[in-house]
């Protein structure tokens, strides 16, 4: 058996598949064991490293931080999914000055890195005589960068609908309005959503840019308290909890994204093809035939 890209595996390949799983396993965990020890032997895991979590003050200003990060998300994605949609259907429209347009701005933004974004956004619109505070730097590059990536995301989920359904909709007389609204973006919500999702965890990750900004988010407060001398410099510490709010605020997007997939296929919009049939071909048998 084989399939387009790859032969299926055989028993042989399968066992050897799982012995170099394992093997890899072990040799992940022994690397993560070495860096530990390696920690625990210079005294990062020492109380007094961690004595600063003990602080009210600190939880207080820890817990503005991530209210900061998540504030420039929440904006930024609402920004960019928005600017994605508006020109996913600029690239699709059929007038071809418009799709000209909207092509050399999502190529034009998708080719400029985010850093270099905020910086002409906080340290070169201030020549010009336009101040930016940083928060507004960080969003207006999140929403350009990452937009400009999710414009091509509902271009390609839209294109990957058969041409059969909007065929079929223009033949019952909808208009190109409705064909897009009402039969080709549900279809393609469904297949762009894990995309969607994980182009949303970069752009969670990449709100992190702003501290060189002095925007004053995580990365921005775990610089300031891994280098407090009162703390004894706290840096390997401060970085191991900042990586676990980072991780757990990606794990819960990713849980959101599960639920919303789960409960949309148990939505009442889904026809069970199989049931649906079943039930009909009862029906028939039912019926009184004529003979």
């Amino acid at each position: 058996m084989s399939s387009i890209l790859f032969d299926i595996p055989g028993p042989r390949a399968r066992v050897r598949h799982r012995a170099f799983a394992v093997l890899g396993g072990i040799a992940l965990f022994a690397v993560v064991a070495f860096i530990a020890w390696r920690f625990y032997d210079s005294g990062e895991f020492a109380g007094q490293k961690w004595e600063w979590l003990q602080y009210e003050q600190v939880q207080i200003d820890l817990g503005n931080a991530v209210l900061s990060t998540l504030r420039a998300f929440a904006t930024g994605s609402l920004l960019a999914l928005l600017f994605g949609a508006i020109f996913a259907v600029g690239r699709l429209s059929d007038h071809v000055w418009l799709r000209a347009i909207s092509s050399v701005i999502v190529e034009f933004f998708r080719a400029i890195p985010l850093l270099i974004l905020m910086f002409l956004f906080f340290y070169g619109l201030p020549v010009l005589g336009i101040k930016m505070s940083p928060y507004m730097a960080v969003v207006l590059g999140l929403m350009l960068y990452n937009g400009s990536v999710l414009a091509e995301i509902f271009r390609a989920g839209v294109l990957a609908i058969p041409k059969g359904q909007s065929e079929a909709a223009y033949a019952v007389g909808m208009g190109k309005t409705q064909v897009m609204t009402l039969v080709l973006l549900p279809q393609a919500i469904r297949s762009m959503l894990p995309t969607i999702i994980s182009q949303l965890v970069v752009l969670l990750k990449d709100s992190a840019l702003g501290f060189l900004i002095t925007y004053q988010e995580l990365l921005y407060y775990a610089r300031y308290i891994g280098s407090q001398g009162s703390f004894d410099r706290p840096i390997v510490p401060t970085t191991i909890v900042i990586a676990a709010i980072y991780i757990t605020l990606c794990l819960m997007l990713t849980g959101l994204a599960n639920y919303l997939n789960k409960r949309e296929r148990r939505s009442k919009k889904h026809v069970d093809l199989e049931g649906g049939g079943a039930a009909k071909g009862t029906a028939m048998a039912g019926e009184p035939t004529i003979s």
